[in-house]
């Protein structure tokens, strides 16, 4: 491991031209864009063109801006389909990522009989588990007794089989993330999909960790609901739009907060009484997208089309391999553990590295320009 090494794998990287669309912060390694990603130069002209639009064509905007507002979020999840394995018809751009779980919490869980908990797992981001816990509450249900937290052996992974073995038939819906934000574990969603359903049971994932570092096959794992940040992998910026998942054989379903960006398109004017919801994931928009917010996503996605989402999984891959490489080599004897799962397959698009002074060690990187999380 050496940094000539480094720089010949830089040298034959299919998408090292895409680090010159980057903005990077002067003088840092820039190694958290798992919490936030960078600015690039092609979200940069997607935002001017927006204000310019903004500016020169007020409310016409609406429909003859060039790509017209009022599709937008449509537009977004036609773009990020591909990355996320599913129709396009199935994703949407819409919200920020706890009002989407809220949204989607509250438009499958259906306690009923016996099914009257949720399943989740204590290694899930505390966002995720506050809503979860207030979808609880608004049943009248006690999440003390109705929120079931799988639990984890070493405190940085789960076990599927043990997943598994907590869908009981008191489960009703279960929501996991697909990479944990801990250890970057990456879960067989496949598996616990099909795991889930043979009991009967909704299933959904956030993707945050996940979208737009590695392929996705949610239609083909029949995942019921998913939903993503995008401010991370995706580059959107910070408090970016965020986007959901909805299967297709749920299109039936009404959803749990009914706003008028969610209603079909071609009646939305018609300001009726009455809800007349997509039908498509755009159902469960709730209010009007902010349209400067969505620009970068637009520019950024841009870069993601040209890249190839497997071609960003395997220069991932290589990446991260390369780095605990050189940490086993290097860093092991002087206490630093990698807490991400070794084998590639297991393990999502960043690594978690623990030592027992590990906030110190975190200030003098910080000290040296070294961003990381």
């Amino acid at each position: 491991m050496s940094l000539t090494e480094a720089k010949r794998r830089d040298a034959e990287n299919p998408l090292s031209e895409y680090r010159e669309r980057f903005f990077i912060p002067q003088e840092t390694i820039y190694l958290d864009g798992n919490s936030l990603g960078l600015f690039s130069v092609d979200a940069e002209q997607a935002l001017s063109r927006a204000i310019g639009q903004w500016q020169t064509l007020g409310i016409k905007g609406w429909l003859e801006a060039d790509p017209p507002w009022f599709y937008l979020g449509e537009l977004l999840g036609q773009y990020q389909s591909p990355l996320m394995g599913c129709d396009p018809q199935e994703v949407v751009a819409a919200s920020s990522t706890t009002v989407n779980l809220h949204q989607l919490v509250g438009t499958f869980f259906s306690p009923n009989g016996r099914r009257t908990k949720i399943l989740a797992d204590e290694l899930n981001f505390p966002s995720d588990l506050y809503a979860l816990a207030s979808q609880l509450r608004l049943r009248g249900l006690d999440p003390e007794e109705h929120l079931i937290l799988a639990k984890s052996q070493d405190g940085r992974t789960l076990d599927e089989n043990e997943l598994i073995d907590a869908m009981s038939d008191e489960v009703a819906l279960i929501l996991l993330p697909s990479v944990l934000y801990r250890s970057g574990q990456l879960l067989d969603m496949e598996t616990l999909t099909q795991a889930a359903h043979q009991r009967g049971i909704i299933i959904g994932f956030d993707c945050s960790h996940s979208a737009g570092a590695m392929p996705h096959q949610l239609s083909d794992w029949a995942v019921d609901f998913a939903f993503w940040c995008t401010y991370k992998y995706l580059n959107s910026g910070p408090g970016g739009l965020a986007s959901l998942y909805v299967n297709q054989a749920h299109f039936d379903r009404l959803p749990a907060l009914a706003g008028w960006w969610g209603s079909d398109k071609e009646r939305q004017f018609d300001m009726a009484v009455e809800f007349s919801p997509a039908q498509s994931a755009g159902a469960w928009q709730i209010s009007t997208p902010p349209i400067l917010s969505a620009a970068p996503l637009l520019g950024s996605l841009k870069m993601f089309q040209e890249a190839d989402i497997f071609t960003i999984r395997q220069t991932s891959i290589q990446m991260t391999q390369f780095l605990i490489n050189g940490i086993t080599e290097h860093l092991l004897p002087r206490g630093m553990t990698v807490g991400s799962p070794r084998a590639p397959h297991r393990r999502g698009g960043h690594v978690a590295l623990e030592h027992p002074q590990a906030k110190a060690l975190f200030e003098k990187l910080t000290q040296r320009g070294v961003v990381a999380d």
